[in-house]
């Protein structure tokens, strides 16, 4: 889909009695694609599922992502893919429906304006929904829209974006731990080399502060903790009884293991973004 000289207009309020409720499920698995969007994704994009009920009001009670390429000119998006993602979902739950398309990001922009306009195909009137994942406003807003074409005789001018009233409705358990997790926020998810770096350093913090507790126990300076005790001679007591040269090697072979599967792994990854390359690059032509 190549972006024309297409202007996209957006309001901040709506007349419209649509209105539109989703469940925190979708707004967590939002989140969890953009940290495991690919490197060179700005943001993600993905198909919102759920029902309308009889008072009219859009329930939005699951998503998936959908891969697509977006650049200055044209976007492009994984069709294939995508109606494989709701066949599979529609096999699970058959009475969750298309109801709509969501983007991370603060509003919307001329691209949103192509990739609505393939989902007005999809489903009549669907829902757009922004999830805001950088904080820009310091706090991850959600807002949803619908879209109307303004028309000047049979030639479109501009598509406008209509914000309508969205309740993310919780109950309380939901409540706390979303409360809980949104105060965490990550841009992106930690390689394996990343993680285990700092499985390391937090195992060498632990050691030290066991150090610490034996030596005051033995200078005195704490009272011992028959508890503690025993944790710590378990640890230790679990430890293989080899020779450091042995316990070297054993250690080294495994990061060496674990290193070619990252390779592996990264090749594997290397394959299939170029598959999905040439896949788009022909659905283009």
């Amino acid at each position: 889909m190549a972006i024309s000289d297409r202007t996209v207009l957006q309001f901040s309020s709506s007349s419209s009695t649509l209105s539109a409720k989703v469940h925190p499920l979708v707004i967590f698995n939002i989140c969890d694609c953009y940290v495991r969007r690919p490197d060179q994704a700005e943001r993600v994009i993905g198909t919102l599922l759920g029902s309308v009920l009889p008072d009219g009001t859009v329930d939005i009670r699951n998503s998936y992502a959908v891969p697509h390429n977006e650049s200055v000119d044209q976007v492009a998006l994984d069709i294939e893919y995508h109606h494989n993602m709701l066949l599979s979902h529609q096999k699970v739950n058959p009475k969750e429906i298309i109801v709509g398309w969501y983007s991370t990001g603060l509003g919307v922009s001329g691209g949103s304006a192509l990739i609505h306009e393939f989902y007005s195909r999809e489903v009549p009137n669907p829902i757009h929904l922004t999830v805001d994942t950088g904080f820009a406003l310091g706090e991850g807003t959600v807002k949803a829209y619908v879209s109307n074409n303004l028309l000047l005789g049979d030639h479109q001018i501009a598509a406008q974006f209509q914000e309508i009233p969205l309740d993310l409705r919780m109950i309380e358990a939901e409540r706390i731990g979303f409360d809980t997790l949104k105060a965490t926020t990550v841009d992106k998810i930690p390689s394996d080399l990343e993680g285990m770096e700092s499985s390391m350093e937090h195992l060498l913090a632990l050691i030290d502060d066991m150090y610490k507790y034996v030596d005051d126990v033995v200078e005195g300076r704490v009272v011992a903790d028959n508890k503690i005790g025993r944790f710590i001679s378990d640890a230790v007591g679990s430890l293989p009884k080899l020779p450091p040269s042995a316990f070297d090697k054993l250690v080294n072979d495994s990061l060496q293991d674990h290193l070619l599967l990252l390779y592996l792994s990264s090749i594997t990854r290397t394959q299939l973004s170029l598959a999905e390359k040439l896949n788009t690059a022909a659905q283009i032509l």
